[in-house]
């Protein structure tokens, strides 16, 4: 069975070209538009997610906020998913603040798809 991806982010292009690409490597992704869309949603997934890709500047509920809940057990989500965040906010203070959320990886807009891809396979088991 292949891997469940939940990506969020309220860029409609970003979610196509993720939604395209991580299909095309053979994920099972799932799509939220921002992350209180996400917090609400993640409950009626078809099986929990294997890895989450957040972007951190939505919204209603940010990236940083939302990875916050994750972790801290705030949502249906087991808190120890493993989470990349995909941001344009590529500073060294907004990295640092992204691993201190808890992330586990950080990749910085625009990105390489194939790049994504890397850091996916990275982390996800087998």
């Amino acid at each position: 069975m292949s891997a469940t991806i939940v990506t969020v982010d309220d860029d409609e292009t970003t979610r196509q070209l993720l939604r395209h690409r991580l299909g095309r490597e053979g994920y099972d992704v799932h799509v939220f538009p921002d992350g209180q869309a996400a917090a609400e949603g993640f409950g009626d997934l078809p099986k929990d997610p294997d890895l989450l890709v957040l972007d951190v500047m939505m919204p209603r509920l940010d990236g940083k906020r939302l990875l916050r809940r994750i972790r801290n057990g705030e949502t249906a989500l087991d808190a120890e998913t493993p989470v990349i965040m995909l941001t344009s906010r590529a500073r060294e203070a907004d990295v640092l603040d992204g691993f201190e959320s808890g992330a586990n990886d950080y990749l910085a807009k625009p990105f390489s798809p194939s790049e994504l891809v890397a850091r996916v396979r990275r982390q996800l088991p087998g």
